[in-house]
């Protein structure tokens, strides 16, 4: 049974709110021949992993990771972005791009460099059960919101053995969680209440070798391999590489075609904050090997996952493997 919705715990109780308020941080700114439901399937073999889990984080059981990762021009390379089950990217001020990336089925030894939070990233996140968020801070204004959301809001004040600077890049680029101080253990598939469904691809489709999904001020390009069975990664014309010289590729990439307005939020310097809309219907473009697909989208509350369906109304399978999800102005 393909799951869109669920039975949520009832929001924890949290007692950031007055240290987060008087420290805030101000915004800077293979294939399946059966159809699988929710999880990513199978794993890269990128997998690394760290000793000692904080027994003071206590996220939900089967709870995911999310980590919002920067994505400047000066924060790359990132690091443990190709562990990521599913990599959302969201446009920001100025038209900028940041990620979120989620960690389900494996936890790398690091992630970063970690960022501030957004308005719509609180949206985004109810489609899981009680996730962990980590961020670097955010917009003064939105950390009560943040903090009356049911998530588990992990931010360097409050969990300090999980984070640190890197000597790698300048500051605010530097920033890096060790996810295994947050999480004991990856929660697994189970985890990713996405609504996703995971099989061979549909009759049909557009043959593509070649995507570019462009921000006012960012893009981003998938370029299909076929010795790797993927798409390859690369964001301002640059191919997108980890730290350790790893290139990202994802199985599936999905151009979600969203509404963008306006948020109650901006940054130091008076841009405001792009509102990025999951929840409603729409349009999508699915890339799976080596094709392109139409589909439509719908999100009926923010508690469920989204569907994915074909032109003709059955669900749009994904490949097994990383997702991204690109939102695109509709």
């Amino acid at each position: 049974m393909r799951r869109t919705g669920r039975t949520r715990r009832s929001a924890m109780a949290t007692t950031l709110l007055a240290a987060a308020m008087a420290g805030s941080v101000v915004v800077g700114c293979t294939q399946d021949d059966t159809p699988a439901t929710d999880g990513r399937g199978q794993a890269p073999d990128s997998t690394e992993t760290s000793d000692g889990a904080s027994e003071s984080a206590a996220p939900a059981a089967g709870s995911p990771l999310a980590v919002k990762i920067d994505n400047a021009g000066a924060a790359r390379p990132q690091t443990g972005l190709d562990s990521a089950d599913i990599v959302y990217a969201e446009q920001v001020e100025g038209g900028l791009s940041r990620l979120m990336a989620v960690y389900a089925t494996q936890l790398p030894q690091a992630v970063g460099p970690v960022r501030s939070a957004r308005e719509s990233d609180l949206e985004l996140l109810r489609q899981f059960d009680e996730p962990t968020l980590a961020f670097s801070g955010a917009q003064g204004k939105l950390l009560p919101l943040i903090n009356k959301a049911p998530l588990h809001a992990a931010l360097p004040e409050e969990e300090a053995n999980a984070y640190y600077r890197g000597a790698d890049k300048p500051v605010p680029h530097n920033l890096y969680l060790r996810p295994r101080q947050l999480l004991k253990s990856a929660p697994g598939a189970d985890a990713l209440t996405t609504g996703f469904t995971y099989g061979a691809p549909p009759t049909g489709g557009k043959a593509e070798t070649t995507r570019t999904v462009r921000f006012p001020a960012a893009r981003f390009t998938f370029t299909w391999s076929e010795d790797r069975k993927s798409w390859l990664v690369s964001m301002d014309g640059t191919p997108t590489v980890t730290t350790d010289g790893k290139r990202v590729a994802a199985a599936t990439v999905v151009v979600q075609y969203v509404k963008v307005r306006k948020s109650r939020f901006g940054d130091f310097l008076g841009n405001n904050t792009p509102y990025t809309e999951t929840v409603g219907s729409g349009t999508a473009k699915v890339l799976r090997d080596g094709r392109s697909f139409d589909a439509d989208w719908k999100r009926t509350s923010a508690e469920d996952g989204t569907d994915f369906t074909t032109k003709n109304g059955t669900p749009m399978p994904f490949a097994k493997g990383q997702v991204w999800v690109v939102f695109a102005k509709a």
